[in-house]
């Protein structure tokens, strides 16, 4: 599970500024934000199934990905991971690329992708959820959005609680700089759990209970799940990009900043 923030084209000196927190067991290996050998990708990796959920390129192509919340899963489908690979790779505008995708969607357990082209101002959304209903392509439009593992601004608890921290600290810096890195720990820390009254009730309701904080830490038999890194990614109009990485390895707490 992962949330994230963001603002679009709506910022005099930002024309995309996000805050993600990615959830999984903390005993998956995983590498944390760097230059991928052989490639102009730069994000963090899962060493399992070898993809990300978070990157972008030299070209100034970004994607981000969520799983969707369901309560069973294919265990022979496609990694969802691959999916901002393959669209950084490729040439193809986010929409083309969307369009596509529709085509193998299936095949893929649920997921949220957002796929944005910063040269030409063009982002979009796509989920192969819910099942059994036509796959939409939806341009992003300008604003804050938030994305958690329902559909894009689904008003869940901690996507509603991010969305006003988030605005709060927008409207505390106006049209200046933004200090990204000291809103990790101001929101993306956040560990207030939903009223069970307002869980989706899609899974079990103490695991949902579990995860209905934006930052989140809980024991399973199959080890400690929750949240291991937290980026902030800024874009400037110049096109000065800088990916900053807070991570848990071997338990610690680590930083790291990308500028390019």
């Amino acid at each position: 599970m992962c949330i994230g923030v963001f603002i679009w084209q709506d910022h005099p000196l930002y024309p995309l500024l996000l805050l993600q927190n990615r959830d999984e067991y903390h005993n998956r290996p995983t590498k944390p934000v760097e230059w991928w050998e052989g490639c102009e990708i730069l994000g963090g990796r899962d060493e399992v199934a070898g993809g990300t959920w978070l990157a972008c390129s030299r070209g100034g192509r970004f994607a981000f990905l969520t799983n969707v919340l369901e309560l069973q899963t294919l265990p022979e489908a496609k990694s969802r991971g691959d999916l901002p690979v393959l669209f950084l790779e490729s040439i193809k505008s986010p929409k083309e690329f969307a369009q596509d995708l529709v085509k193998e969607a299936h095949q893929y357990n649920g997921f949220n992708l957002i796929l944005a082209d910063l040269q030409s101002k063009t982002m979009v959304y796509i989920s192969n959820r819910p099942k059994g209903e036509p796959i939409l392509i939806q341009e992003v439009s300008p604003g804050i959005h938030v994305l958690t593992n329902a559909k894009l601004d689904s008003p869940w608890h901690k996507a509603q609680r991010l969305r006003l921290n988030f605005q709060k600290e927008l409207i505390k810096y106006g049209e200046g700089e933004i200090p990204v890195k000291e809103l990790i720990p101001k929101l993306m820390k956040d560990k207030v759990k939903a009223d069970k009254s307002k869980l989706p009730r899609i899974c079990a309701l103490d695991w949902e209970y579990e995860l209905s904080s934006i930052f989140v830490e809980v024991d399973t038999p199959l080890g400690c799940y929750g949240t291991r890194s937290s980026t902030a990614v800024t874009v400037r109009k110049n096109g000065d990009l800088s990916f900053h990485e807070s991570y848990l390895d071997n338990d610690m707490w680590k930083e790291t900043t990308v500028n390019y």
